[in-house]
């Protein structure tokens, strides 16, 4: 799955920071283990009962123990998905060459080589569609 388009930033706008994009992952995470914490608690109220503790014990417990899991995942997986290794030339030539549709080529490859194999991946394309396959023949 590709990573979701990122928001254009406006010149002179400073970029969100390692802790900032850290919090945010944190605060989704916990909004959605609050979330499962109290269809799952509950549920578990339901199904066995509030236990010794109680009704508001038990709920809270599920609730506050889904928030910090899910918030702590979150705010690692949000920080390790949204960190870019490319410079931002090389990243705007990457998102150029994506709404071209096209393949973005390194300048180290010889243009020779380049035009070759793209004519003989279109030529073994033709000769795949011209083949039917063993299912369709009778």
């Amino acid at each position: 799955m590709p990573p979701p388009a990122q928001v254009v930033q406006q010149p002179g706008q400073p970029a969100p920071g390692l802790l900032q994009k850290l919090g945010m992952g944190a605060m989704m995470g916990v909004g959605v283990g609050l979330t499962i914490g109290f269809i799952g608690g509950a549920f578990q109220i339901l199904r066995a009962g509030p236990g010794p503790k109680g009704t508001m014990a038990t709920l809270t417990q599920f609730m506050g123990t889904s928030a910090a899991t899910f918030g702590f995942f979150m705010s690692i997986g949000t920080v390790i998905r949204t960190e870019s290794h490319l410079n931002p030339v090389e990243e705007e030539r990457w998102r150029i060459a994506a709404m071209r549709g096209g393949c973005l080529i390194s300048s180290s490859a010889s243009s020779s080589s380049v035009s070759a194999s793209l004519m003989d991946a279109r030529r073994r394309g033709a000769e795949a569609m011209q083949t039917p396959s063993p299912s369709l023949r009778r």
